[in-house]
């Protein structure tokens, strides 16, 4: 298990204070903010470097209404965040721990219905990567009960030819979540426990977070129509996203619940391990800012999370927000995030 420590301060490595001072400006902006709040965390080799929260974890009884000021609850460095996508990058690791699963295996080996309506040549590379020519998303919250969502998957086509163009889509890894439970006959909470949570002690990580936890949790949307496909009311300590919501809160593309200091331990244990890097992204200026253009790898969440490895200086850098706080409509991109990498990447350049 990687150990981490607290090492040098921000003020003796250039550029991290300027770091917590451009969050602070998007949580702060007027007339409203990017984020209601954010938490982030910033280490290389075995330091945390940077461990610093800012405004909200929660401040909105609606979409429309702040709550009564002494109702806010502050961001603190211990928050706990729904992860939205950076549950991709803990599916993928599964995958990777797991032999009985090959990467070059046709997913239909392992999950003989998933073959039907072309999608027999699709293998579990091209789920990771996202080159199996599926589209990004279908209505699973639509469906009635399990059988009707496998169903609608089993008798998707793909969109492209397997293989022939990269299209991001949450199906990649719904897909690989039947594989992984198919070809290990457990579920996927109890792989992402037994091979990741559990060794590295990320005891702030997991699926279906119990009620106990809400008070350190970030709310994040009210979640209702026209902007959300469920009428769920503002949403705090549930998943956000709709059809892991309908899949029970354990899906392959969502459900993960974390915070930066556990994120940090996934990282350094990554950046220990080494590549290569099945599910993430690689060097992103948008999101990384100028951490990307050296091998940079890492992932984001539409609730407003994101991670970046920078193998190249032994770094990584997690940014954690509540950015569909109170709404989705609020999100404005993802400044804030090339932001903080530019500050890191000139951080690290300066020593």
């Amino acid at each position: 298990m990687p150990r981490l420590s607290k090492g040098t301060s921000p003020e003796a490595f250039g550029g991290l204070n300027a770091l917590v001072d451009d969050i602070r400006a998007y949580v702060e902006a007027v007339p409203r903010p990017w984020c209601a709040g954010a938490v982030v965390l910033a280490g290389r080799g075995p330091d945390v470097l940077l461990h610093e929260a800012v405004g909200w974890a929660v401040r909105y009884a609606a979409h429309d209404r702040e709550l009564p000021r002494e109702q806010w609850v502050p961001m603190r460095p211990g928050t706990v965040f729904d992860l939205a996508s950076l549950t991709k990058l803990f599916t993928a690791t599964v995958t990777a721990c797991v032999d009985a699963v090959d990467l070059d295996d046709p997913v239909a080996s392992h999950v003989p219905e998933f073959g039907a309506a072309g999608k027999g040549p699709i293998t579990v590379r091209q789920l990771l990567d996202h080159t199996s020519g599926l589209r990004p998303e279908l209505p699973f919250y639509d469906c009635a009960d399990a059988a009707a969502r496998t169903a609608l998957l089993w008798a998707e086509a793909p969109v492209a030819e397997p293989g022939s163009v990269r299209i991001y889509s949450d199906l990649n890894l719904i897909a690989l979540q039947h594989v992984l439970e198919r070809a290990t006959g457990e579920a996927l909470d109890a792989l992402v426990r037994e091979h990741i949570t559990d060794p590295l002690a990320m005891y702030d990580t997991r699926f279906n977070p119990p009620a106990s936890w809400i008070p350190r949790i970030a709310a994040t949307e009210d979640q209702r129509p026209p902007w959300g496909r469920l009428d769920r009311g503002m949403l705090h300590g549930v998943v956000h996203d709709e059809n892991a919501y309908a899949m029970g809160g354990v899906a392959g593309h969502a459900g993960l619940f974390s915070s930066a200091w556990d994120l940090a331990v996934f990282c350094r244990a990554l950046l220990d391990r080494g590549g290569p890097w099945p599910g993430f992204e690689a060097d992103q200026p948008w999101f990384m800012g100028e951490l990307a253009g050296r091998g940079a790898v890492g992932h984001t969440g539409f609730t407003g999370t994101s991670l970046v490895l920078d193998p190249a200086s032994d770094s990584y850098l997690v940014l954690l927000a509540n950015s569909v706080h109170p709404c989705r409509d609020w999100r404005e991109g993802s400044a804030m995030r090339a932001a903080a990498g530019t500050r890191f990447a000139r951080a690290l350049a300066s020593v």
